[in-house]
């Protein structure tokens, strides 16, 4: 057999080509293949980031918005109770219902539910929130439990509720223009509510340390049981002699402190809508009136603590007196000349403005800003008015001042200057935080002698048994007091059929404790034939206070004394 051997080159090529042009063609495939799966793996990366930063950006929104609602209703606030330590508004829990509209699943289901559980709900205001995409919306704050329930029982998803702070208080109205009231979100509007939050409340809550912590109540120098009396009388006294409105203080004469403070109409601080009626105003702080004849008292004590006039002068009260165009006249003038007392317990404004003249316009404007009656006068509430003075401070101005016409005050500044005639003089800053008698000295400011705050004593003694004040005497507990019966004005006008009426009192009036004060705003006759004056219907009111009120305040009655004015020597 011959064997036919091929040349080495031929058998090379043979053996190798056949290598060379399928390896060319495998590694170009492979090379494509690793190149599309990259991008395909690169793709799909791409896309899982893409939507993880698409969930971040979505879920952002919706945990701020309700971090941000969690911190609001989780806001806690003190107890306020007054100074026997009766609750007068403290925190409940409640439920407050939220949505989350991307979690939504069917609002037209969502919608139906909400509106057949909560019909008082706008409709098309909960559907545009539930189409909104929005992370976190509220729909019903503060919902009573039975409400909650039927809620939750609707199974809805995306629909929720947090657990928040309520402010309930008790009393209701009783106490409504002090304790004030707050808003959705638990903070302080109106009253000592707010003067909380302002003080030191507020800056606790925002750096998070009132956040569901109990804290200490604030306790407030208000007697509810007094509260509740002042604003029964005035109750019945607004429909005895159909008023408009009225408004009752009693002060604590020793140590400045607000012991009840009612203003009709008043409001229920659980409905907060109703502080916003425009006749509901605290009138007590926030409004300035004239208050008439009630005015004489500081005149006369002006004129006392001057030296210009003495308890023992009289002055010509016979004639009326001409001024700048204008007439003086007494409402029941005796036409003679009157004795210091007798111009007191008959109220003559002519006798009255021949004090001031007496005394001088300088020394008048000086006395009355002594006893700050001429300035905004503060108190822990933030609704202080700023008294209405004159234009101009002129002679007859200073007259009809003298007799209560002319300049407005609120009725607390009435009330704290009179405080300062009766208990020797000291002008006391008002508060409705307790405070000692000690601690009120510290604070207090001498504005007149003691000499003529027992004069004054004696005055408003005798007017209560021999004068105008008749009708507000209670046996056993010797007020004093001066009536004051101011005609309102009308465009400009005095009106002679629209008054508003006072009585200021003090009792015991031989070591005075208490100043009450009863404002009446057009008070019609009780009955056919009798007037409308303040001693018919403010100082009855008065006598009622008084009554109920000074046992709860440890004054005990003392029969067979106060009889007769109490001495004094002059």
């Amino acid at each position: 057999m011959t064997i036919v051997s091929e040349p080495a080159s031929f058998l090379q090529i043979k053996r190798s080509n056949p290598r060379v042009v399928r390896g060319s063609v495998s590694s170009s495939a492979v090379k494509s293949r690793v190149y599309v799966a990259m991008l395909a793996f690169a793709c799909v990366y791409a896309a899982i980031a893409g939507r993880l930063v698409l969930l971040a950006q979505m879920e952002e929104a919706p945990s701020r918005a309700w971090i941000s609602a969690q911190d609001s209703v989780s806001a806690s606030r003190p107890d306020l109770i007054d100074r026997n330590g009766e609750i007068l508004a403290t925190d409940i829990k409640t439920a407050s219902l939220y949505a989350e509209p991307r979690r939504i699943l069917d609002v037209d289901e969502a919608v139906e539910g909400l509106i057949r559980v909560l019909p008082e709900l706008d409709e098309g205001l909960v559907r545009r929130r539930l189409e909104s995409g929005a992370g976190f919306v509220w729909l019903k704050r503060e919902m009573t439990p039975h409400k909650a329930e039927e809620v939750h029982n609707l199974g809805l998803p995306g629909i929720g509720f947090l657990s928040e702070n309520q402010r309930f208080y008790p009393g209701g109205p009783t106490a409504g223009h002090i304790v004030g009231s707050v808003n959705v979100d638990n903070q302080g509007l109106a009253g000592i509510e707010k003067y909380i939050d302002d003080e030191w409340l507020a800056d606790l809550q925002s750096l998070g340390f009132a956040s569901n912590r109990t804290m200490e109540p604030v306790r407030l120098s208000v007697d509810l049981r007094v509260q509740h009396v002042v604003r029964d009388e005035l109750v019945k006294a607004m429909d005895r002699y159909k008023a408009i409105a009225a408004a009752g203080i009693v002060l604590d004469a020793k140590s400045g402190e607000v012991v009840a403070m009612s203003s009709l109409p008043d409001y229920d601080p659980n409905d907060r809508s109703q502080a916003l009626q425009k006749d509901r105003l605290n009138r007590a702080t926030g409004g300035v009136f004239e208050m008439g004849s009630v005015f004489k008292t500081f005149t006369t004590a002006m004129a006392l603590d001057s030296g210009a006039v003495s308890i023992n002068d009289s002055f010509d009260a016979t004639r009326p007196i001409r001024a700048a165009g204008r007439t003086i006249t007494d409402f029941h003038g005796k036409n003679r000349i009157l004795s210091v007392p007798e111009i007191f317990i008959y109220s003559s404004n002519i006798g009255t403005a021949k004090m001031m003249l007496a005394t001088g316009v300088a020394r008048q404007k000086e006395f009355l800003g002594r006893l700050h009656l001429t300035s905004r006068l503060k108190t822990e509430l933030p609704e202080n008015a700023a008294p209405l003075l004159p234009p101009k401070w002129n002679e007859l101005a200073a007259m009809t001042i003298s007799f209560g016409h002319g300049l407005s005050v609120t009725p607390m500044q009435t009330a704290v200057a009179a405080a300062a005639v009766v208990n020797g003089g000291t002008l006391l800053p008002p508060t409705f935080q307790p405070r000692s008698e000690e601690e009120a000295q510290a604070l207090g400011k001498q504005v007149l002698s003691a000499d003529v705050s027992r004069m004054m004593r004696y005055l408003l003694r005798l007017n209560v048994l021999s004068g105008s004040g008749r009708r507000a005497d209670v046996p056993g507990y010797t007020v004093g007091g001066k009536t004051g019966t101011a005609e309102k004005i009308e465009n400009g006008r005095y009106v002679r059929n629209k008054r508003r009426n006072s009585f200021l009192s003090a009792f015991p009036m031989d070591d005075p404790r208490y100043v009450v004060l009863i404002v009446i705003d057009e008070p019609k006759p009780e009955r056919a034939g009798i007037g409308a004056t303040a001693g018919l219907n403010a100082a009855p009111t008065v006598a009622a206070v008084v009554r109920r009120a000074a046992p709860m305040l440890g004054v005990m009655p003392r029969f067979g004394k106060g009889d007769e004015p109490i001495e004094i020597s002059y």
